[in-house]
C-alpha cells in the first residue's frame, strides 16, 4: 500500500430531501427516511424536510399526528421526494398532490416509495413503463389498477435511476440505506447502517420473504457466523464447498439453508460483498485497480471491470473519480 495519504472525499452540493407525509401515513414508514436522510454526524448532503399536501397536522394510521412545516412548494424544490406508505392505500392521493408529483418527475427529481407510497407514484403517472415493487401483499393489487406498470412482488427494491420504489419496512431501510451508498459511498453508508443496527447491503433483488421455515436439520440455527467468517477473507478463494465446511454441514445443505436466510444463493451474496469491498477501497484509499481487486477477491482488474460495469453501470476507475477528489 502506497505511503501516500487517502484522497480527500470530494464535497458534495446541499440535497434537498422532501418527505411527503399524506393523509393516515404510515409511521414506520416515515420514520425510515427521516432517520437515514436527517441530517448526522456523517458527512451527507441532505436537507430534509416533511412536507404534507398543507402545513399543519397530519394523521397517521396509529391514532397520533404528525406536524409539517411545509406545503407540496417542497416537492417542487426537492432533489429527491419520499413518499412514505399511507392507508387505504387504494385512495388516491389528491389532485394537487398528485400534480406536484408529476412535476417533480418531470423536472428531474428523483421520486423514492417506501411499501404502499408506490400507489401515489404510480397515480402520479411516474411509474408507467416502469418496473417497480411495493409490500408482496399489496403487488396484485397494484398490478390491477395500473396495468401500465411492471410489477415485480418478490424484491426488496427496485431502482430504475430517477424512480425507486421499495417493498414493507425493512426493505424501505435497505433503500434507503442504497441511496445514501449511490450518493454518498459505501463507507458512509455502513456507518449509517451501524448506528441503526442495520443491515449494511442487501441487493434490492433478494426476496422480500421466506416462503419456507427454516429445515428441521438446521436446529433453528444461522449460517450468520459463517457469513461473517466469509466477509474477514474476501480476498481467499471461498467455494460453496469451502463455506459449507465452515458450518459443518454438506455443500447442497449449505446452499438450501443459505437461500432459505437470505434470499440468494451463496456465490451471488459473495460477489456482492466482493463488490461492497471494492466500493469501500476506491472511495477511501489509493490502492490501483490491480490492488483492488486482489483485495476483494475478484482476481484481476478485467474481471473487477466486468462486475462494476454489469452490475454498477460504470468503471471502477469513474467510480473512483465520483467519490474522490484529487490531492493538493
Amino acid at each position: 500500500m502506497s505511503d501516500r495519504p487517502s484522497p480527500a472525499p470530494a464535497a458534495l452540493p446541499p440535497h434537498d430531501v422532501a418527505v411527503l407525509v399524506l393523509a393516515s401515513v404510515l409511521p414506520l414508514d416515515l420514520g425510515i427516511p427521516a432517520q437515514i436522510l436527517a441530517p448526522r454526524e456523517e458527512p451527507t448532503p441532505y436537507r430534509l424536510t416533511l412536507c404534507g399536501a398543507a402545513p399543519g397536522p397530519v394523521p397517521t394510521t396509529a391514532g397520533f399526528s404528525v406536524t409539517v412545516g411545509a406545503g407540496l412548494e417542497a416537492v417542487r424544490r426537492a432533489d429527491t421526494v419520499v413518499v412514505p406508505g399511507f392507508a387505504p392505500h387504494l385512495r388516491a392521493p389528491q389532485p394537487a398532490v398528485l400534480d406536484a408529483l408529476a412535476a417533480a418527475y418531470a423536472r428531474g427529481a428523483r421520486l423514492v416509495s417506501i411499501c404502499t407510497g408506490a400507489f401515489a407514484l404510480a397515480a402520479a403517472g411516474v411509474l408507467d413503463g416502469r418496473t417497480a415493487t411495493t409490500h408482496w401483499q399489496n403487488a396484485d393489487e397494484l398490478a390491477a389498477r395500473y396495468p401500465r406498470v411492471r410489477v415485480d412482488p418478490g424484491v426488496l427494491y427496485v431502482d430504475e435511476g430517477q424512480v425507486l420504489t421499495s417493498a414493507g419496512v425493512a426493505a424501505g431501510i435497505d433503500l434507503c440505506l442504497h441511496l445514501v451508498r449511490r450518493d454518498v459511498g459505501v463507507k458512509t453508508a455502513n456507518r449509517v447502517a451501524r448506528s441503526l443496527v442495520a443491515a449494511p447491503h442487501r441487493e434490492g433483488g433478494q426476496a422480500q420473504y421466506v416462503q419456507h421455515p427454516l429445515p428441521p436439520e438446521s436446529d433453528g440455527a444461522s449460517l450468520a457466523a459463517t457469513r461473517s467468517w466469509a466477509l474477514d477473507r474476501l480476498r481467499e478463494p471461498l467455494s460453496v464447498a469451502l463455506l459449507a465446511g465452515h458450518a459443518r454441514v454438506s455443500p447442497r445443505t449449505f446452499a438450501r439453508r443459505f437461500v432459505t436466510e437470505t434470499g440468494v444463493t451463496p456465490l451471488r451474496w459473495l460477489l456482492a460483498a466482493r463488490l461492497n469491498r471494492a466500493r469501500e477501497l476506491l472511495e477511501h484509499s489509493d490502492l490501483s485497480i490491480d490492488r483492488v481487486a486482489d483485495e476483494c477477491g475478484l482476481g484481476s482488474p478485467s474481471n473487477l471491470r466486468l462486475h462494476f460495469r454489469r452490475l454498477l453501470g460504470t468503471s471502477p476507475s469513474a467510480y473512483r473519480t465520483a467519490f474522490t477528489a484529487p490531492e493538493n
